[in-house]
């Protein structure tokens, strides 16, 4: 289990599948680098969609401004 900042818990079967989606499609669009690891961005998504934090409470937490978390 993996643990967002505030204490939410994501099994790590599911987070590492969502970081395997996001890695598949940063690769097959050719973005550049991120701020975020995968694993970190899938984790900072799934804490948007269970918590619906801010995105300034989200930013805190991940330590990463306000307008990444946004993108």
């Amino acid at each position: 289990m993996l643990s967002y900042p505030p204490g939410m818990t994501v099994s790590s079967r599911a987070l590492n599948l969502l970081a395997d989606l996001l890695r598949g499609h940063r690769a097959a669009r050719g973005t550049r680098w991120r701020k975020l690891a995968a694993g970190r961005q899938a984790l900072l998504v799934v804490a948007h969609l269970r918590k619906n934090d801010t995105y300034a409470e989200l930013a805190c937490g991940f330590g990463v401004g306000t307008s990444t978390v946004y993108r």
